[in-house]
């Protein structure tokens, strides 16, 4: 804690906050980033080796499930049958690597016809489900 002041010998406590170490660190960090800032911009030139490896196997495409407000289910886009639509899913479960579905149901629809197309999605083996939501104030159907 700094004591004293400039009219006589006071033993009370300086009231003033002494902001010259900040403003030199500042400026020692100011000089710092200018200094470093040109140098991260450069590119070295680096000669890559060559290997023979396999190129990776893309991703599966994502299956779009969607069920209207009727409860009618859509296989993308292609309007499917319950049983239709567990076999597809069935398939696509055994796929090396699954297939993302997103599922996508009309706000009026009861909750009973979405626990029944989740039902079937658990039954066939498909884990990677998403559901799909419009954003507030967006009026994209």
């Amino acid at each position: 804690m700094a004591f004293g002041g400039l009219e006589g010998n006071t033993n009370r406590p300086m009231a003033e906050i002494n902001t010259t170490p900040l403003v030199d660190v500042m400026l020692v960090l100011l000089i710092i980033f200018i200094i470093t800032a040109p140098l991260m911009t450069q590119a070295l030139k680096v000669d890559l080796p060559k290997a023979n490896a396999d190129a990776l196997q893309p991703k599966p495409e994502a299956i779009a499930l969607s069920i209207d407000a009727s409860g009618s289910l859509f296989w993308n886009k292609e309007p499917v049958s319950d049983a239709e639509a567990l076999l597809r899913m069935k398939a696509a479960a055994v796929k090396e690597e699954q297939p993302p579905v997103h599922l996508s149901a009309d706000k009026q629809l009861t909750y009973q016809r979405i626990t029944e197309v989740l039902a079937l999605l658990k039954q066939a083996g498909l884990t990677k489900v998403g559901f799909v939501t419009t954003p507030v104030g967006d009026s994209t159907p």
